[in-house]
């Protein structure tokens, strides 16, 4: 049942942060490599992803697991879980205190549910399919503006796509009197979407972990997403690009052409 699932994600999420954040208290102990340019992982990232992955095993046995950092684990029941133990790893591993953890479970072509702990806030961003979006006990609702040049938008950037894509659309977003935010977490400028702080978000490719979760809040708190294949974006990832409803199709637009290879 999603309720079910809903509350154990919740419960994951702020175990496996709390777990994460004893290690962000002592990120000189951290064992760090790299995994390409501006890509790096930790210790941590490894063991909170095995954390997480125990207690869903536990839980619900027959579900299957798609995570950043181990194999993927097939699914008997219909259910899969989409986790990021800790989104935002070069925040993390520099004592930036804006990052977070991911849970997303799919079934039937849907993002059913998702939560996003950030530890340093103490703020869960959470929400079921159909049933709304919250921050805490907080229920969300995205941006009301009329335009880009009323208020942010969160542009990501990453080393899968052509360099020149994020800043050919913030030169545009900037000609439109916009301006850009990045925190270099996906998953939060996505909740902050959600939750208003931000007037849009747009990346040229995210894998499934880091976007499945946001996007669904975004939606439910009354914006517009981008559609795409749930298969097709835990397979290889893709485009993101959201929005409150009033700059939703220019953003896509100004976005269309900067993401051209």
């Amino acid at each position: 049942m999603t309720s079910d699932r809903l509350s154990a994600a919740k419960a994951i999420a702020r175990d496996a942060g709390k777990m994460a954040l004893d290690f962000f208290k002592d990120i000189s102990a951290l064992d760090i490599k790299s995994k390409g340019a501006q890509d790096v992982v930790s210790n941590a990232d490894l063991e909170v992803e095995t954390f997480v992955r125990a207690r869903l095993a536990d839980t619900f046995p027959e579900d299957g697991i798609i995570g950043e950092e181990h194999a993927s684990v097939p699914s008997s029941s219909g259910w899969t879980w989409v986790i990021d133990p800790i989104d935002g790893t070069a925040n993390f591993v520099t004592g930036i205190p804006q990052w977070c953890v991911i849970l997303a479970c799919v079934k039937d072509e849907k993002t059913q549910l998702g939560a996003i702990y950030e530890p340093s806030t103490d703020e869960m961003f959470w929400g079921a399919l159909g049933e709304g979006a919250y921050v805490n006990d907080t229920k969300l609702n995205v941006a009301r503006t009329s335009g880009l040049n009323e208020g942010s938008v969160g542009v990501g950037m990453n080393g899968r796509t052509a360099t020149h894509m994020a800043a050919d659309l913030i030169a545009e977003l900037s000609a439109r009197g916009g301006i850009f935010f990045r925190n270099a977490s996906g998953g939060l400028m996505l909740s902050y979407v959600a939750a208003g702080r931000l007037i849009g978000y747009a990346e040229p490719h995210m894998n499934a972990w880091d976007c499945l979760a946001g996007q669904m809040l975004i939606a439910e708190a009354g914006g517009i997403i981008e559609r795409q294949s749930v298969a097709d974006m835990l397979e290889r990832g893709g485009r993101v690009i959201a929005g409150s409803p009033e700059i939703y199709d220019e953003l896509l637009a100004i976005s269309e052409a900067a993401f051209k290879a």
